[in-house]
């Protein structure tokens, strides 16, 4: 049996980043990964250039049971130290809205890097290895891969969550950390397309138009683009909005987002002869513009119609109410809400309280960003602090 000062079960973004802290500073580390690649997650994301972190990451962008839990790692390794990390290796990024920063060239460079990082820790690297066992004793942890099986005193559990099981995501973490007495927060699909069923359906019609909106779900609300799909509602709007939906609640879209109360009212005054659907034609695109009109059933220029309905159609408009019938899965889904129970955990090294040498980080824990890098950061800050307090130890 080979000993080792760490194992960290998952070679993806938290993964990674928690060896490297924890072998360039003097731990002997082995990652375990069963797929025959490191970061192919990382590699996908941002169109193949990897939303690698974003510059407005604070705790409240971060949806979790203790919504103060992220605070402490965030706040020490933020979106500036990792940019550090990516300009110490000469890759060039660029920021694009809502302070996201992408690598100009690719995901790649961002793998190279981490990887890199475990090389100068001295950082082993099993890839294409299933699991077939874990369990501890005897203050360790034991870990069969294939043939062999491995020991330390310290496990990390990297290995996500469920969404995207095409590239091989599982519920490992979670049956790991049950079997190991820690609680787990209902894991549910997140940043994921919504469905859409019954007389919505035909919104269908209007597969391909996208628009910017304010989607809102209770006191939730992004101001994003909407995309209709065949099966509903998506788009970078809907994805965020999708994190705090709960199945059998509604949604709302404000169509025309920044309007003064009264608007339709004073257009009428301003362009009488104006028709509703030409005065939607001129803010939206056509198709929907011309649905809308269709189900306001308002005809007839704005002269034809009274104030009190031009109200009711400026309100509809303002919160056009959908019921999504789900999502479309973890298929689809970018990231987990859910994971280990935050309050199984320390907040300031990712060690389960009851289980001393147990850590958890990144997606596999009960954190979950809002679109835009704030997963990825998630990863890089609970990684390093998991890293940090694995090499004090």
């Amino acid at each position: 049996m080979s000993d080792y000062d760490a194992i960290v079960l998952g070679a993806g973004a938290a993964g990674l980043m928690c060896a490297g802290v924890a072998g360039q500073r003097g731990r002997h580390v082995l990652v375990i990964d069963h797929a025959d690649r490191p970061g192919k997650k990382i590699l996908i994301s941002g169109g193949g250039r990897c939303n690698f972190t974003n510059t407005g990451t604070v705790p409240d962008r971060f949806v979790s049971a203790n919504p103060h839990f992220a605070r402490s790692a965030l706040a020490r390794y933020t979106p500036a130290d990792f940019l550090d990390l990516v300009e110490a290796y000469g890759i060039a990024w660029h920021e694009k809205t809502l302070g996201q920063l992408f690598c100009d060239g690719s995901a790649r460079q961002i793998v190279e890097m981490l990887m890199a990082e475990c090389a100068k820790g001295g950082v082993e690297v099993a890839l294409g290895r299933p699991i077939t066992g874990v369990d501890h004793g005897d203050g360790r942890f034991r870990v069969t891969y294939g043939e062999r099986t491995v020991s330390a005193p310290a496990l990390v559990i990297a290995t996500g969550g469920p969404s995207i099981p095409k590239m091989g995501a599982t519920g490992f973490a979670y049956d790991l950390a049950r079997r190991f007495g820690l609680k787990v927060v209902e894991p549910r699909p997140a940043l994921v397309p919504l469905t859409l069923g019954g007389d919505e359906l035909l919104f269908r019609e209007l597969s391909g138009v996208a628009t910017e909106v304010v989607a809102r779900a209770g006191t939730a609300s992004f101001r994003e683009a909407a995309l209709f799909t065949h099966h509903g509602l998506s788009g970078p709007a809907i994805l965020q909005i999708s994190t705090y939906w709960r199945h059998g609640d509604p949604i709302a879209i404000d169509f025309l987002p920044g309007r003064a109360l009264g608007w339709l009212k004073q257009l009428k005054r301003d362009a009488p002869r104006a028709t509703v659907a030409r005065t939607l034609g001129a803010a939206l695109p056509e198709r929907l513009a011309a649905a809308l009109g269709e189900r306001l059933a308002l005809t007839g220029t704005l002269a034809d119609l009274s104030d009190a309905k031009l109200a009711a159609a400026e309100t509809q408009l303002g919160a056009w109410r959908f019921n999504p019938t789900g999502t479309q899965g973890f298929a689809k889904a970018e990231v987990t809400v859910g994971g280990i129970s935050t309050a199984e955990l320390s907040s300031k090294t990712m060690e389960a309280r009851r289980l001393s040498g147990l850590y958890a980080i990144g997606e596999a824990v009960d954190v979950t960003g809002w679109l835009g890098g704030y997963n990825f950061q998630w990863a890089w800050a609970s990684g390093v602090a998991a890293g940090q307090a694995i090499a004090a130890a």
